[in-house]
């Protein structure tokens, strides 16, 4: 499909969906328990509460919320989440808060190896393999044993993905990679995961696909290893979005890829003036003076500004294709 660029139908469902958004947020840890030698997740979720908003301090990071408040509402929608390379499950806590005040569950993790605590497979192809299924372990437990297990429609199951969550994201709704597409781009880098497709050290193990997931946003995936037949299986509805600077080993033209093969109609959005990181939650004072990288916009862009578009279109997907039967 052809890039949409900020159109004013988002702008309108901005206005829309922003004026029925009446409930606060809970929040609540989470820990998905170790699975053989896999192991255990942590992270939060985020869902309806009937409270009065407040104020959540998690080291830092101020969150709109109220902790541990009882669920509200029943057969609810859920949405799980996956963050980028070396990031963690509050990276994307805006989307979680309006996804939460518009009646959505929302399951956030760590993914192990691969998260700003556990570096120890940061740069490992075993990662790519692991992601998606803690992605499908995330599910089971949200369905079975999690606090909100009694009040979510199994039917109704979203995904957001961003970066190596993007990665991870296309490959748990279908999408098969091609290490070795990968090769070209690899060439004359150091990094250990160029080494092994180099070297054709290719993961053996069954990538984990789940059909419970009916709908995903995913936003600057990472997609070098994906050809035009990764995603000959691919058939839910997708929203794609793409900085249009790139940035952290996402190449812009890797992601109109994307766009351009998916075989079933999808949204497609590139923003403007915006890099990778454009993607991540507005940042607050501690991340942005220890990771200014991560916080840093190209001049003119108003990260805070384009996030309550960014969400709120997001909320919009997930109300038009998780919509009660």
């Amino acid at each position: 499909m052809s890039a949409a660029r900020l159109p004013l139908t988002i702008l309108t469902l901005a206005f829309c969906v922003a004026a029925t958004l009446a409930q606060a947020a809970g929040f609540r840890f989470i820990e998905v328990p170790a699975d053989g030698a896999a192991p255990a997740l942590q992270g939060a979720i985020w869902y309806p509460c009937a409270a009065s908003p407040g104020e959540i301090v998690l080291r830092g990071l101020t969150l709109s919320g109220v902790k541990d408040c009882p669920i509200s509402g029943e057969t609810l929608p859920l949405v799980v989440v996956s963050h980028g390379r070396g990031g963690n499950f509050v990276g994307h806590y805006d989307t979680a808060e309006t996804l939460a005040d518009a009646g959505f569950v929302v399951a956030a993790i760590n993914h192990p190896g691969d998260t700003v605590l556990d570096m120890s497979r940061f740069f490992d192809l075993s990662v790519y393999i692991e992601r998606p299924t803690d992605i499908k372990r995330l599910i089971d437990y949200m369905l079975t044993a999690s606090p909100a297990a009694a009040n979510i429609d199994r039917r109704r199951i979203g995904l957001f993905g961003f970066s190596r969550g993007g990665y991870t994201g296309l490959v748990v709704i279908g999408a098969n990679p091609d290490w070795a597409y990968a090769t070209e781009l690899c060439r004359g880098s150091s990094l250990k995961v160029c080494a092994q497709i180099r070297d054709k050290e290719y993961p053996t193990t069954a990538l984990t696909h789940d059909k419970r997931v009916k709908a995903a946003v995913l936003a600057d995936p990472l997609a070098m290893v994906f050809t035009p037949k990764s995603f000959a299986d691919v058939s839910v509805p997708v929203q794609l979005w793409q900085s249009e600077r790139g940035g952290d080993g996402v190449v812009p033209d890797t992601v109109a890829a994307v766009d351009k093969n998916l075989p079933a109609p999808h949204e497609y959005h590139v923003v403007p003036n915006s890099v990778h990181f454009s993607f991540l939650a507005p940042c607050w004072p501690a991340l942005t003076k220890a990771r200014p990288e991560l916080c840093t916009d190209p001049p003119g862009f108003d990260r805070a500004g384009f996030h309550k578009q960014f969400d709120t279109a997001i909320v919009a997907f997930f109300r038009a294709h998780l919509a009660a039967r």
